[in-house]
């Protein structure tokens, strides 16, 4: 029988507390996967302002009070607060310091638009709390799983004297979710490093391009790495282009990297019992899929065309998710048969861009700017096709959620999308969507020009619909897979 593992999370944000992107949906998620495997995990995150302390009924632990934290020569007295993961038995830490997180935003200052110039120390802090939870806790993790370069300095700090003693047995995971964000500060940096300046030189283990780069402490020290999808994990190492830099890096560290496909919370997106379509429906009752198609016209505003395929998206509008390829294709793509739902915000240069697509073209195109949970499954419950034509995708869960609801995905085949979705010319008798290889607007316009001609076909696309509902998107899958990188740190 498999062992009881003890698990600390380090997370920069979680589900249902904080979050910006799909980094708070996995430590939100993961974590309960692994409880009901018969593990002790336990989550640290900070308490950000945005963290709705009573609705969660999150409270002050008075025996973790007064912790004193040593960044540089100074001394910043924190606190923790507890709760719970909704429907777990998962306990949730807070690091409580309001000067630090007690501010709008998680990462960017609002008002200025930039990066707060203080996340140097406030992720710091992150790394060096966790390490003081366990010993107010009088609790020793197996495994320290830190996410991002927000919780990276925990395998390096772990190492030092002050802490040897405690954590001489502990292992640690870092999960790469987008190596785009490296966390890189100015050499001044060091000075809250204090006792790693040996470690900063060129080509050394805090070094990157002269400056100090916390991923890259965690690439180097931690135990074991993994990417979020294992494509991805083989893109990071291949070129500068997915790599951003760490390339050589990661390979010298190939070994020990792994990718792990993320999962999605089946019991959220769930057709058949979710509470925000207008009809729910299975694999085996597929044909109601329609009644959430009509739904959405009818809100959105646009005719329902049986016949016509209804196309969506929810996402970033960014250049990284493909918009610059839509904004290439614009033309064309509006005179294509077909109707258009889009929800997201992003570069004001892509929200122009739809809205007027919008305004051109009322009965055919629907964009609201903005965030809309409720939507959001509307979407995925009534759209025939989902696109994602993104220019990189660590693991993508959209098209997870799409399949998940009959709906069909067109994506570019990179990361996890490569991993997930199987294109139906390529392989008629297991294709569950369609994919395009190059970054390249008139290859996607190809693309969707398929989906068009496939979708005349029914039985075809019915076959393509019921594959993708049939695949198993659970974290229950994934977080087996963590368990056996969990093992393999520990032998080490």
């Amino acid at each position: 029988m498999p062992r009881k593992l003890r698990i600390l999370m380090v997370t920069s944000e979680a589900v249902p507390f904080a979050k910006t992107g799909g980094l708070a949906d996995v430590c939100g998620a993961l974590p309960k996967a692994l409880d009901e495997l018969g593990h002790d995990v336990r989550i640290l995150m900070p308490l950000y302002r945005e963290v709705k302390i009573s609705e969660h009924r999150i409270r002050r632990a008075a025996a973790l009070q007064d912790t004193v934290i040593h960044l540089g020569e100074e001394e910043t007295r924190i606190g923790f607060r507890t709760g719970k993961l909704p429907e777990s038995e998962v306990k949730v830490y807070f690091v409580d310091q309001p000067p630090l997180y007690g501010r709008k935003g998680l990462y960017v200052d609002p008002e200025s638009g930039k990066d707060f110039p203080d996340n140097d120390r406030r992720f710091a802090l992150l790394s060096r709390a966790a390490l003081a939870l366990c010993e107010k806790l009088d609790w020793t993790p197996d495994i320290i799983h830190c996410h991002d370069w927000q919780a990276a300095l925990v395998p390096l700090m772990i190492r030092d004297r002050e802490y040897g003693p405690r954590f001489a047995s502990t292992q640690t995971v870092l999960t790469i979710h987008n190596l785009g964000f490296q966390g890189n500060f100015p050499s001044q940096t060091l000075e809250l490093l204090r006792i790693y300046q040996h470690l900063f030189q060129p080509m050394g283990p805090l070094e990157y391009h002269g400056k100090l780069s916390y991923l890259k402490a965690g690439v180097v020290f931690a135990t074991k790495l993994n990417a979020v999808s294992p494509t991805y994990a083989r893109e990071i190492q291949g070129s500068e282009k997915f790599g951003c830099g760490f390339e050589g890096i990661l390979r010298e560290r190939s070994a020990d990297l792994v990718g792990i496909l993320n999962g999605i919370d089946v019991n959220i997106w769930n057709p058949e019992t979710d509470a925000d379509i207008a009809a729910n429906y299975g694999r085996e009752t597929l044909s109601r899929k329609v009644e959430n198609k009509k739904a959405l016209c009818k809100r959105v505003g646009i005719p329902f065309r049986e016949n016509i395929p209804l196309l969506g998206t929810i996402s970033r509008l960014t250049d990284q998710k493909g918009f610059d390829l839509f904004a290439e294709i614009r033309d064309e793509f509006s005179s294509l048969p077909l109707q258009f739902v889009l929800l997201g915000t992003g570069d004001e240069k892509y929200e122009t861009l739809f809205r007027e697509m919008a305004r051109l073209n009322p009965e055919r195109f629907h964009v609201v700017i903005g965030f809309d949970n409720k939507l959001a499954h509307q979407i995925e419950a009534g759209v025939d096709c989902y696109l994602m034509p993104s220019r990189y995708e660590p693991a993508g869960l959209n098209q997870m959620m799409s399949m998940r609801y009959g709906t069909v995905p067109l994506v570019r085949a990179t990361g996890g999308l490569a991993d997930t979705v199987i294109d139906i010319d390529a392989e008629p008798e297991r294709g569950n969507g369609f994919t395009f290889d190059e970054y390249d607007a008139a290859l996607f316009l190809r693309t969707i020009r398929r989906a068009l001609k496939t979708y005349a076909d029914k039985p075809r696309w019915r076959a393509m619909q019921q594959r993708g509902m049939a695949r198993d998107f659970s974290w229950r899958a994934s977080a087996q897979k963590y368990v056996e990188l969990y093992e393999q740190a520990l032998q080490r």
